[in-house]
């Protein structure tokens, strides 16, 4: 097969596995800087520019689409998907994951556990929004940060709405937040291709620290799964509509509680965790379901 991977930079680890892993099983792995690619829509054939040449015959793409250029990422990527190219996950499900209020509401809708979460325009509504997740602690949460970026702890009430204030005169959208205490600053990160979880690692936050993201100082070791912990990643992954997504859980007194459910995971530290070959798994999962040239019908936002 002719395998495209969008990557703004070849060198990381994640992309440099995958390409790894799909030439070992003989494919041609080609990476495309995603900000590089042109496209040209208004034709009966539409196309897919790289460098004056166009991108054609490929079977597969797939997306690692950074946050900061979502946009106009997921529109090269419905590009290669009107072009009747298979994604490892489609652009909709990515645009789905990448909106923190959505996604939250559409679990929320499949029953999926989570953290208790409210959301608001007018900063006179704090007193009530805080008050509406069980009081401070809080957690608050910029919708566009990533690996922890944008994301406050609020010991105490005044903390809280001094925070909401700060991110209310940046006109920034965030989300309030209880905070789980009894997780101890550790998460599970499920590592979830088709519908199966084939990994998992908890992570650890450093001392002094509550996120506990890899980027930052945070430990990974394997973990052994509850069943309402597997089953709680698939059904947050199929809620997205992503085949291929890294579901962090929460382990609460209540049950487990998704914090987040990442469309583009990364690899390291789960294949450092669980020593699992993970990125031929993606590939595998594209040889089973990526039929070459096979017109698709996108699914509805």
């Amino acid at each position: 097969m002719k395998i495209a991977v969008l990557s703004r930079n070849r060198r990381l680890y994640s992309t440099r596995r995958i390409v790894e892993a799909g030439q070992k099983r003989g494919h041609e792995v080609y990476v495309f800087d995603t900000l590089k690619c042109y496209m040209d829509i208004a034709t009966m054939k539409p196309g897919i520019y790289y460098k004056g040449e166009r991108l054609d015959g490929f079977h597969a793409v797939i997306p690692r689409i950074g946050a900061s250029i979502t946009g106009y990422g997921l529109a090269v990527l419905r590009q290669f998907e009107m072009m009747g190219v298979f994604p490892l996950n489609e652009s909709v499900a990515i645009g789905r994951a990448r909106d923190k209020l959505r996604s939250s509401q559409l679990l929320s809708r499949k029953g999926v556990g989570l953290p208790n979460t409210g959301f608001a325009h007018d900063i006179e509504n704090a007193h009530d929004l805080i008050r509406l997740v069980g009081g401070a602690p809080v957690v608050v949460k910029l919708l566009e940060g990533t690996q922890g970026k944008g994301v406050v702890l609020a010991e105490t009430k005044k903390a809280a709405e001094s925070v909401i204030d700060a991110f209310q005169e940046l006109k920034a959208d965030f989300v309030v937040q209880e905070f789980i205490k009894e997780a101890g600053g550790s998460d599970v990160r499920c590592f979830v291709i088709g519908d199966k979880v084939v990994a998992a690692m908890t992570r650890q936050a450093r001392e002094g620290e509550f996120r506990s993201n890899l980027h930052r100082g945070g430990t990974a070791t394997v973990t052994k799964l509850t069943p309402a912990e597997r089953s709680t990643a698939l059904k947050a992954a199929k809620s997205m509509g992503l085949n291929v997504a890294g579901v962090d859980i929460l382990r609460s007194n209540r049950g487990p509680l998704v914090m987040e459910v990442n469309s583009s995971p990364g690899l390291e530290g789960i294949e450092g965790a669980t020593k699992k070959d993970i990125a031929s798994m993606m590939i595998e999962f594209i040889e089973r379901h990526g039929e070459p040239n096979k017109t698709r019908t996108r699914g509805k936002g």
